[in-house]
């Protein structure tokens, strides 16, 4: 039976311009749906183990279209709460060269936000869970929605089930003054801690001295000093941040850095031509969990999300498609995108 890994946040509505038209061109959207958690259950269930996704989405069609888009792929939501006033919408126009990305958030009223933690039983959720997986967008969303993570989080622990959270600070829900207290106060259920280099800084008051990603430039001597103050104050198990070199917003180079409070590894780097790169990070949180949950070792869980994250940069939408023999040949080095026969 493979093993169950429960996610829990907010699925939104993408609305997307075509191609890389901006906003003010265009005369349609592409509809699709994801979130940083439903990203990370559907990529699970696609490597074969039982991502089972938790949210709450409005009872009616929208609500319903939303569940079925992540259901197609074999994700468990049979815990999915109704009701509310809405769905989520974000608005996107995919940049190019110089021209970077831009989001335009509709989310405020959103079921998930006006969500009580009666409307879940995490004792029958959690059952037969290997691992607990959620962002710090969840929390943003409100106060209601922040208990609710952290009431999930100390069941999970309760349980004994691993649990980890990816940071995902997200400046247009909240302050970084109400992030680093919302944040350090859930960080205490975690054990596996997964953020970018800005997100560290932002949500727990970390910073990685030499490093400004608008620059292309890293030093992973000021994240591993980083690592080592997270691994102090929180004592995660591990700590993992994805390295993303901006070169434009059409080419970026891209690998990983763990810890497990003993040993730093950094993974190979990837050069990516960027297709759509929204959910690059819910790719490698998946992929990592994956490495992790099937019993790999550090290196090659951070070599599986990393892989897997790459190609995440090649896939339209949300939601990583990327099948576990892909990710797989790409560990080995085959890089060369020629035709599969």
């Amino acid at each position: 039976m493979s093993k169950k890994v429960v996610t829990l946040g907010e699925i939104m509505m993408r609305l997307s311009t075509p191609g890389f038209d901006r906003f003010v061109q265009s005369d349609s959207f592409d509809v699709t749906y994801g979130g940083g958690e439903a990203n990370v259950a559907v990529a699970l269930s696609n490597y074969g183990l039982n991502g089972t996704f938790v949210t709450k989405v409005p009872e009616n069609a929208l609500g319903q279209a939303a569940i079925n888009h992540i259901r197609r792929y074999g994700v468990d939501t049979q815990f999915i709460a109704r009701g509310g006033k809405r769905l989520g919408i974000y608005f996107l126009e995919t940049g190019a060269s110089m021209r970077a990305s831009q989001v335009i958030y509709d989310r405020s009223g959103a079921s998930i936000a006006d969500v009580d933690i009666s409307e879940f039983n995490f004792d029958k959720i959690l059952e037969g869970a290997s691992w607990f997986h959620t962002t710090g967008i969840t929390p943003a969303l409100s106060d209601k929605a922040a208990a609710l993570t952290e009431a999930a989080l100390k069941a999970a622990k309760a349980k004994g089930i691993t649990t980890s959270i990816d940071l995902n600070y997200r400046k247009k829900l909240w302050t970084k003054e109400k992030a680093r207290e919302v944040m350090t106060k859930l960080c205490q259920y975690v054990d596996v801690c997964i953020g970018n280099e800005e997100d560290a800084e932002t949500t727990l008051g970390f910073k990685a001295k030499g490093t400004d990603v608008t620059k292309g430039e890293l030093n992973l001597d000021g994240y591993k000093d980083v690592f080592k103050q997270m691994k102090d104050k929180f004592n995660f198990k591990y700590i993992a941040s994805t390295l993303r070199e901006s070169h434009s917003a059409s080419d970026n180079g891209w690998s990983a850095l763990v810890y497990d409070g003993k040993e730093f590894y950094h993974s190979r780097q990837y050069e990516v031509r960027i297709v759509d790169r929204v959910g690059s990070g819910d790719s490698f949180a998946s992929g990592f969990i994956y490495g992790l949950v099937t019993e790999m070792s550090m290196p090659d869980a951070c070599e599986f999300g990393v892989a897997a994250s790459a190609i995440k940069h090649t896939i339209p939408g949300d939601l990583n498609h990327a099948t576990l023999s892909e990710v797989k040949e790409l560990m080995k080095g085959d890089a060369s995108g020629r035709v599969q026969r």
